[in-house]
């Protein structure tokens, strides 16, 4: 089988070879962008029930743990992790999904669990448009998540 060769042109003596220039990708901003800054984006880009509903969500989680930290994983899921993940925080057509990555393992007296109920160790709130957050349940599940996740640690 013949081999085909392409000649490329030779720079002149003495000059300098310079490289092409490269050109930055489209999503290069959001690529350096904080997780905190993309979460921020997505609330805005949503502009509406969902982006309200997300912003109060973070919002709660921030009150009950102010150590969080906020990642953004899985192509645009924002997570929040104080010693390992908490949850997370996806958005659907027709429902905000908290997803507790430790839920099957915490006290829920409010029963503000309404999904993944059937797995060994997730439980997830979807919330739906028009529907209220119980805030103080939220944050009690947010603290026993920290502290679930802080004595696993220590382990």
């Amino acid at each position: 089988m013949p081999i085909s060769r392409v000649r490329t042109a030779r720079p002149a003596p003495g000059a300098t070879r310079s490289a092409p220039a490269k050109k930055a990708p489209a999503n290069a901003a959001k690529a350096t962008a904080t997780p905190s800054a993309r979460i921020d984006a997505r609330i805005a880009e949503l502009a509406d029930w969902r982006g309200a509903t997300l912003a109060k969500l973070r919002a709660l989680i921030h009150e009950a743990a102010p150590d969080v930290v906020e990642e953004w994983k899985w192509r645009g899921v924002p997570v929040w992790e104080d010693h390992g993940i908490l949850c997370t925080g996806e958005t659907y057509k027709s429902v905000v999904k908290a997803t507790f990555a430790k839920g099957a393992s915490l006290p829920d007296p409010a029963r503000l669990f309404n999904s993944s109920l059937d797995g060994n160790v997730r439980r997830a709130i979807d919330i739906h448009e028009g529907d209220e957050i119980d805030a103080t349940a939220l944050k009690a599940l947010v603290r026993a998540a920290v502290a679930l996740n802080r004595s696993s640690r220590r382990r």
